[in-house]
């Protein structure tokens, strides 16, 4: 009979492995998926003058950094999810739940009403207010539970901060949308929506290392999280340090959720629909929940933005809209499953 953990390490490898798989494949094919068919030899044959070679322009300047960004916002907002949902033990939890959503779109909704385009040379203005939102809501929201007895860290009483910060700002949006004119409107609506539409490498490698360590630190207390996702008395009884991680779990998830919606927008229900698919193929266990949610959510947004793209080509749907579309119907399943 074969022992234990030997079983759990081949089950882990096995099943991290074919989400790995599932992310090179979807990250090797949706560069060369779109209107104009293009081929993969003559663009790799082009030296760093693209002006020349249009199928080396399409792919290095039009879908590729596009489709970086997809995997890294997917990645991003599923771990989000997955720590959200262990941290709040509630299955509707997501990486909106605490306004960091919220904050980032009325940085940016400012941003453009204000008319700015870049605050530094070389730094637009609009992803710099959204993060800057964001972390305003971070801030707000941490501020509000502040405890004083022995490091308390209330999440019934997080959650509920969150969601008043959430429809604050969210109504301060709806001011300045009011407020702006038809142009800017138009800009407000569609930055609302969420999109990937980039054509620059720049601004991968500004969010990149925020989402890295991010992730990286989620990963590391993914063994706390287990214990905590079953209650707070058994992880006390556990010698585990419950505010320490919870403030952990929360300020990293919160700001790789950042990160990405400021340059994104908001993607909405990637961070709830991914968890709950992955947890239903691997089960529970954060140490490979966490890891697996990263490669899984990092392939569905890539399919996800491929299908905007292509599907009524050459009107591209916004790629919040389309995951917002495909998450209703499975909410409407996951809680006719629930029952």
């Amino acid at each position: 009979m074969q022992n234990p953990d030997v079983m759990n390490r081949k089950r882990y490898f096995l099943a991290l492995g074919s989400f790995f798989i599932l992310f090179l494949a979807a990250l090797a094919a949706a560069p060369m998926i779109g209107p104009t068919k293009i081929s993969l030899m003559k663009a790799l044959a082009s030296d760093t003058d693209f002006s020349n070679n249009p199928d080396a322009n399409i792919f290095f300047l039009a879908r590729l950094p596009r489709v970086l960004l997809a995997a890294l916002t997917g990645a991003a907002l599923s771990v989000a999810g997955v720590v959200f949902q262990a941290l709040l033990r509630n299955n509707l939890a997501a990486p909106f739940t605490l306004g960091v959503s919220s904050g980032a779109a009325l940085g940016a909704v400012i941003a453009i009403r204000l008319g700015l385009s870049k605050v530094f040379p070389g730094v637009p203005a609009v992803p710099l207010a959204a993060f800057t939102g964001a972390l305003g809501a971070i801030v707000l929201v941490f501020s509000l539970v502040r405890t004083r007895r022995r490091g308390e860290f209330p999440t019934s009483v997080l959650l509920l901060a969150g969601v008043t910060v959430n429809f604050f700002f969210a109504a301060m949006v709806m001011l300045v949308h009011y407020l702006s004119d038809i142009t800017q409107s138009f800009q407000i609506v569609r930055w609302l929506m969420g999109g990937l539409d980039i054509m620059d490498y720049e601004t991968l490698v500004s969010i990149f290392p925020l989402v890295f360590l991010g992730v990286a630190v989620l990963a590391y207390i993914a063994r706390d999280l287990n214990v905590i996702s079953t209650g707070v008395e058994s992880a006390l009884s556990r010698g585990v340090n419950v505010a320490g991680v919870q403030r952990t779990g929360f300020i990293a998830a919160s700001l790789i959720t950042g990160g990405v919606v400021s340059v994104s927008g908001p993607i909405t229900f990637v961070g709830l629909i991914v968890p709950h698919i992955v947890r239903l193929l691997v089960g529970p266990d954060h140490r490979l929940l966490i890891p697996a949610s990263m490669f899984f959510g990092a392939s569905f947004l890539i399919a996800c933005d491929t299908l905007g793209r292509t599907a009524i080509a050459p009107t591209e749907i916004p790629v919040g809209v389309l995951t917002a579309i495909l998450g209703g119907p499975f909410f409407v399943w996951l809680l006719k499953r629930k029952r």
